[in-house]
């Protein structure tokens, strides 16, 4: 494919029609239609208004905890640098997380969710719908409509309802009620299919509270502009506690919201490297991984144009990640452009690499890293030593660990 022409700005779209370059787009059924563009309608309306960013501004700091902390993981930092200096680099770039993990409900989640939930407001929804994986989606789904005493469904593949028991819990603790998917292989394609059924079946009374940057237009938009404080955060952060802006900064991708959300105000940025991370599984020779922009090829799913995992019929695989949060066979479309334009950097990380990161983290920081924050953290331990002690790297640290308990106990042959 051909590299398409560098825009004035990698911060501007999607077009009218919700397009990134070929990227994007809404492919619906016809009985949905209206209802994406009335929620169009009152996109355009709010994302601008004034008040609509004074009541989310108000939620986002009393009720969610923002700003969130840009932290230096000066455990990790030092780790590192021993580990440039036993390979005779005498390098190691100074390492910062970003907090997401703070947020209530313990995820960069609650942002979107917060922005979503003001906008079903507004549109006169009267139920909530949510998609799942690793379920914190679904926790931030189901505790903003408690706040706003929605009724909630939450859609989650059977085989994530098994690896992550405790959201479940807390989802239903918080009055949602949780329908396991068993189709597929029942993760989250399988979650998001069951979701858009129920909503094409309930278009007059229910919002759909999409939970990634994917989805039909203007679903990769919104959540791009919610997800958005933290790198707009991030970037103020670092100007203050450092005088300049970092050398690189990664996130792990699934759908790709946390990492969108910090990588779309630094893409303008040119001199600041963006890295994001795929779930490489078991390796890329098969079809045990999740890394769609590195291993598929343009198609449609869930109402956008984008990369995907599928075979050569165009059917669509399931693939594998050891995290419930990557566990998508595709990606939003922003990511797809960023992806096709050159600016960002999509690279895998294996589950055994994820695994180490978690443990590195969890001992010498006393973080415990969400499973998909941990791709991010393994490749910043790739790349740190070989970098110069002058330079700086952000890690989006986009989720705590504890719904990952249960999974990495098992994949250490233990038991809890």
């Amino acid at each position: 494919m051909n590299k398409p022409a560098t825009p004035n700005s990698f911060r501007t779209g999607p077009d009218e029609q919700g397009m990134f370059g070929i990227f994007g787009g809404r492919f619906v059924a016809e009985t949905l239609m209206p209802l994406i563009l009335d929620l169009e309608r009152h996109w355009n309306e709010v994302k601008n208004d004034a008040d609509f960013r004074a009541e989310l501004t108000d939620l986002s700091t009393h009720y969610a905890g923002r700003p969130s902390k840009l932290y230096f993981a000066e455990g990790l930092t030092k780790h590192l640098r021993e580990v440039s200096s036993a390979r005779g680099l005498a390098g190691g770039a100074k390492v910062y997380f970003k907090r997401e993990d703070l947020n209530h409900t313990g995820s960069h989640k609650i942002n979107n969710c917060l922005g979503q939930i003001l906008l079903a407001k507004r549109m006169g929804k009267k139920r909530i719908i949510a998609e799942t994986g690793a379920g914190q989606h679904g926790v931030a789904s189901a505790t903003v409509a408690a706040r706003f005493g929605f009724p909630c469904v939450v859609y989650m593949g059977a085989t994530d309802v098994a690896r992550q028991s405790p959201n479940v819990f807390r989802m239903k603790l918080l009055g949602a009620e949780v329908r396991p998917v068993t189709a597929g292989h029942g993760t989250l394609k399988d979650a998001m299919n069951e979701a858009l059924r129920d909503w094409v079946t309930n278009v007059e009374d229910t919002y759909y509270l999409i939970g990634t940057a994917a989805g039909p237009h203007p679903y990769p938009e919104l959540v791009r502009d919610f997800q958005s404080v933290i790198g707009i955060e991030a970037r103020a952060q670092i100007l203050e506690q450092e005088g300049r802006l970092p050398d690189t900064i990664i996130a792990a991708v699934g759908g790709g919201s946390n990492a969108i959300g910090l990588f779309h105000p630094f893409l303008d940025d040119k001199e600041v490297r963006i890295i994001g991370i795929e779930a490489g599984g078991r390796g890329l020779d098969g079809i045990e991984h999740c890394a769609s922009m590195n291993a598929g090829a343009p198609g449609v799913l869930h109402g956008n144009r984008t990369y995907l995992l599928q075979n050569s019929d165009g059917q669509i695989m399931d693939g594998h990640s050891i995290s419930a949060g990557l566990d998508y066979p595709g990606v939003g479309p922003e990511h797809s452009w960023l992806r096709d334009s050159g600016r960002v950097e999509y690279v895998p990380i294996l589950d055994d690499e994820a695994l180490e990161a978690f443990k590195l983290t969890t001992r010498v920081e006393g973080i415990i890293p969400a499973l998909e924050s941990a791709h991010a953290i393994a490749h910043a331990v790739k790349i740190v030593p070989a970098m110069d002690k002058d330079q700086i790297v952000i890690v989006n640290l986009s989720g705590r660990g504890d719904k990952d308990v249960h999974t990495v106990a098992s994949m250490l042959g233990m038991e809890i």
